[in-house]
């Protein structure tokens, strides 16, 4: 457990005692039916991002929970756009958290799925070089890949000329990664909740205001709102708030 900004449970059943990383993982867990989980950090302001990254909003009890999230997936799912922006480095754990995919019946690493529409993708990022498990590719038949990529990864197509994520997500699941964790970015957030497919988003809300400038956690076309009840509320001691809000 990090000493540097203990997190504590405000809601439900207050507790003051800092939770483990133990507890941290019993209050996020698996879930025995398929899931897709998004992950995003805010300000209290609404912002995506600062200075350009979301890195910027993210204190050590965001990435301690990130860490956790991830330790907990079968399938770690960003967009292209995300994956080149942010740039994204082989998903590996520590060992302890090998450890306990390994205690769980688990695949010692998620695997990385990417979701490209156009597959401006560059084989050679550490993503895809270096990374432990043989990542996989969402995208369309229309979409002609670059090459090197069809030996770093595999190439799911789901969709004529867009990629259907409903027909991608399906797919997931036959390989058998039922757990998705989504990073985003807010188009295939947005792209996802047109799609009726998320079933949680936890929420970093960072205590500072990014100001103007700065997108939402979603973006795309509209969509109907969609009622998702809130499941816990976690402080840490920098003010942070951690939400989780989950379907039935």
């Amino acid at each position: 457990m990090s000493a540097t900004a203990p997190i504590s449970r405000l809601w439900p059943a207050p507790a003051a005692e800092p939770l483990h990383d133990a507890e941290l993982t019993a209050l996020y867990g698996r879930t025995e039916r398929p899931r897709l989980r998004v992950n995003f950090v805010t300000s209290v302001d609404g912002a995506v991002a600062l200075d350009g990254y979301s890195a910027g909003l993210s204190g050590e009890p965001d990435k301690r929970v990130f860490g956790l999230l991830r330790m907990l997936c079968d399938g770690l799912v960003v967009a292209a756009g995300t994956l080149r922006h942010e740039g994204y480095r082989a998903v590996r754990l520590s060992e302890p958290r090998r450890a306990w995919r390994r205690e769980q019946g688990l695949a010692e690493y998620p695997t990385l799925v990417v979701v490209s529409g156009s597959l401006d993708l560059d084989p050679a990022q550490a993503a895809f070089a270096d990374a432990p498990v043989r990542p996989i590719v969402l995208t369309s038949a229309a979409a002609e890949a670059p090459s090197g990529l069809a030996e770093v990864a595999d190439l799911v197509r789901c969709g004529a000329d867009r990629v259907d994520l409903a027909a991608g997500l399906a797919e997931l699941r036959r390989r058998g990664l039922g757990q998705l964790l989504c990073e985003g970015g807010p188009l295939l957030f947005g792209a996802l909740t047109a799609a009726d497919l998320v079933d949680e988003v936890c929420l970093t809300l960072a205590p500072l205001l990014a100001g103007a400038g700065a997108g939402r956690i979603t973006a795309g076309d509209a969509s109907a709102p969609r009622h998702l009840p809130l499941r816990h509320v976690l402080a840490a001691s920098d003010g942070t708030l951690l939400l989780r809000y989950a379907r039935d």
